[in-house]
């Protein structure tokens, strides 16, 4: 039994002994491939990509930024930072700076956002995000707002982004009944809730009478007095502002 036993709290030994071996060759093997990133801030982006290349990085500068403490044209932060231990392979993204600001920001509320696009690329700036809303009592694409302010200083990207004005949607109604009124009155209340009349069409009284042989009498023409018997679009469906609206008339 004590044989047995012993034979057991080897064969643990071993597989312990194994388990660890094998972690630690993967840990070895991972790491092994993975090297310290360089310290880019403060180089030119060429000394900075020969720098990153040589190390077996990928560089991309991909934003800039005014700065009053990093010359103009060197590189003012970098991602992943210095030191941080990656893969051989990993893209360091750069943020180039623009020195000290010195560029007046415009005012282009007011002004088309074609126009305030212009006025922003002839400064040296770019163009931000363009955002819109709805509002009724603007011009469509005007620019009703700005950041950063114009003549704001200390801002730290050379953008300006816009809210524009859109047209407002037409608004939705529920279409009530006229059947039963007069045209006159109809054509009134079209007007008011800003509707439009379209055909007025006559229908013969004697269309709904069972057929004769002799041919039916033309219905007469429509007047301010005739009676509304049916509508399109229906009484209840949902239309839009300034929906045409046809009637049939006795």
């Amino acid at each position: 039994m004590k044989t047995f036993f012993r034979l057991v709290l080897q064969a643990l030994i071993l597989v312990v002994v194994a388990l660890i071996s094998a972690v630690t060759t993967m840990r070895l093997a991972i790491h092994g491939r993975e090297v310290a990133v360089p310290d880019l801030i403060g180089k030119a982006p060429q000394e900075a990509n020969r720098i990153a290349e040589l190390e077996g990085f990928q560089f991309e500068v991909e934003r800039q930024y005014y700065s009053p403490n990093v010359p103009e044209g060197r590189i003012l932060s970098q991602l992943p930072p210095p030191n941080t231990r990656v893969r051989r392979g990993w893209e360091i993204r750069v943020a180039k700076s623009l020195g000290p600001q010195r560029v007046v920001i415009p005012d282009v509320v007011g002004e088309s956002e074609r126009a305030a696009e212009i006025n922003i690329l002839r400064r040296g700036l770019d163009l931000g995000s363009v955002a819109s809303i709805d509002l009724a009592d603007v011009s469509v694409n005007q620019v009703v707002a700005q950041s950063p302010p114009a003549s704001a200083s200390s801002i730290s990207a050379p953008k300006i982004s816009l809210l524009t004005a859109k047209s407002a949607p037409p608004q939705a109604f529920v279409m009530p009944s006229f059947v039963g009124q007069t045209v006159s009155v109809a054509s009134i209340a079209l007007k008011n809730a800003g509707f439009l009349p379209g055909t007025i069409t006559p229908v013969n009284p004697a269309a709904a009478s069972p057929p004769s042989l002799q041919p039916s009498a033309p219905a007469p023409p429509a007047s301010p007095t005739s009676i509304i018997v049916a509508q399109n679009p229906a009484a209840g469906s949902k239309v839009l502002d300034g929906s045409i609206v046809n009637f049939e008339v006795r």
